[in-house]
């Protein structure tokens, strides 16, 4: 009887999984996509993984180690600045090694800095700790960029890039509910312990199942593709390059008979430009530019609210870890929904005409994450406070995916690794900014009013002011987009008849 009823039970599961499984797979394309997105999605998720996990364990690293809202932020931000400054050469070495293999040994020095951060016995030995991760943190970005490029046709490119920026989303709850629920039970050296086992296991699927992809589009899958690495070359020679008919920004620039910057246009393959001079190109594209302000305002905004959430969540509502972590799942939930949405709504209007799309998207996500978060912050009633930040977080993740589609619209393929680099020295710039400036606003407002749950608070609507500049900024770009998609089509014409 027992038996039976068991199998009464795990059959309908079975069928569930699978249902599950083949709906998963319809929507990235099938097995040889997702194992890309899954991939590239578990590169993003770690970092974003570690960051929560400091966000998660602040109580415990404060009274283990006797610091301060300012030092928390600190741990936050030697990291990320020291990415920022790292990005660069990595930038460069994206756009001429293996970029899988570049990515693996990244992954091993990342894993043995976790270690040695979960071994710290003081501030000081953390915070070096902290040094030495960011060194390699950096060397995600311009990869997995660039990686998305050539195994993703362009018309497609904000809705892929959903699924792997939900990889960040899903990396900070995991931090989230890893450090929230082992600290308390054993301790915060627990959570970073399992981060560097999750980094070696990572390494090992890279090594194993994300072959190097032709550069300039050769190697993009198809949807449907059951086997990865068929068409996959070793990214040396590439093969001459045609209009790309699933570029719908591009179609739709050339229906518009939009044309190109002539100063901007490149007439020789940009692949033998030397590092700075790559720099300096990408940052006369006045879209590009805007795009990476945008980028570097929106996780400036993310660093802070990363790195002291749950401190503010537990002191302005009296909650404790468990209901915390419960309510980190419900946000993140909206958060998810907006990071598979964003891209996809501005790829469906490009569609119908929209040139501008990949921008307005991102600026209209903004302006509401801004107004849905005042009210959350300013309740203290958790009933009205989770729909608010809920839809808050829903907006505010829904604005990535299209900027960083954009960008890739805008650069020359043969610049995206160097590209991406310049975009990553200031976003990481930002993030490592935001939690001390968070941190010492934190501090001094909590001084000020005599409560460190009402610092926290003025400290995060202050923080509202860069996500209204963001759609400011955004809307002033917008006829520019369509001109910088025209003079990266003509110019990657240009160097493809030079070759």
């Amino acid at each position: 009887m027992p038996a039976s009823a068991g199998h009464r039970f795990t059959v309908p599961l079975r069928q569930a999984v699978g249902w599950a499984r083949r709906r998963l797979l319809e929507l990235v394309g099938g097995p040889a996509r997702f194992q890309v997105i899954a991939i590239l999605a578990g590169v993003m998720a770690l970092d974003a993984a570690d960051k929560g996990t400091i966000g998660a364990v602040a109580p415990e690293l404060k009274q283990s180690l006797g610091i301060t809202n300012t030092q928390l932020g600190a741990l936050t931000s030697v990291s990320s600045g020291v990415g920022a400054l790292a990005a660069v050469p990595v930038g460069a070495l994206t756009d001429r090694v293996n970029r899988s293999r570049l990515l693996a040994v990244s992954i091993v020095l990342w894993g043995a800095a976790m270690v040695a951060g979960a071994l710290a016995g003081s501030f000081l030995w953390l915070l070096l700790s902290r040094l030495a991760l960011g060194a390699v943190t950096a060397t995600s970005g311009p990869p997995v960029a660039s990686l998305i490029g050539d195994y993703f046709p362009p018309g497609e490119r904000g809705r892929i890039y959903g699924f792997v920026l939900s990889g960040e989303l899903l990396g900070a709850g995991l931090g989230l509910l890893v450090g929230g629920n082992l600290a308390p039970l054993l301790t915060w050296r627990a959570a970073f312990a399992v981060l560097a086992v999750l980094g070696l296991g990572l390494v090992y699927v890279i090594a194993r199942r994300l072959p190097e992809p032709a550069r300039g589009g050769q190697s993009r899958l198809r949807p449907g593709e059951t086997r990865l690495g068929e068409r996959a070359g070793g990214g040396e020679e590439d093969a001459e390059q045609g209009p790309d008919q699933d570029d719908v920004a591009r179609s739709a620039v050339r229906e518009h008979g939009v044309r190109p910057d002539p100063a901007l246009v490149l007439r020789r393959d940009p692949e033998a430009m030397s590092l700075w001079a790559a720099a300096r190109y990408v940052l006369r594209i006045r879209t590009n530019v805007v795009l990476i302000v945008a980028s570097a305002l929106g996780y400036f905004f993310f660093a802070a609210l990363r790195t002291f959430g749950v401190d503010f969540v537990m002191r302005r509502y009296g909650l404790g870890h468990v209901a915390v972590s419960g309510l980190a799942i419900l946000i993140g939930a909206g958060a998810l929904a907006g990071v598979l949405t964003g891209g996809r709504v501005a790829d469906r209007l490009i569609r119908r005409g929209h040139l501008g799309a990949r921008v307005v998207v991102p600026a209209v996500a903004y302006l509401l994450a801004a107004g849905l978060f005042l009210p959350g912050l300013l309740t203290t009633a958790v009933v009205v406070a989770l729909p608010a930040f809920l839809l808050a977080a829903g907006s505010l993740t829904a604005a990535n995916p299209p900027l960083d589609a954009a960008r890739l619209d805008v650069i020359h393929f043969r610049l995206w690794g160097r590209a991406e680099a310049v975009r990553t020295v200031l976003r990481m710039g930002a993030e490592a900014v935001a939690p001390v400036t968070f941190g010492l606003l934190a501090d001094v407002f909590g001084a000020r009013a005599g409560n460190r749950a009402q610092g926290l608070m003025y400290a995060f609507l202050v923080m509202l002011v860069p996500l209204v500049a963001n759609a400011v900024i955004l809307f002033r770009a917008l006829p520019a987009y369509p001109r910088d998609v025209a003079t990266a089509a003509e110019s990657e014409h240009r160097a493809t008849r030079c070759r």
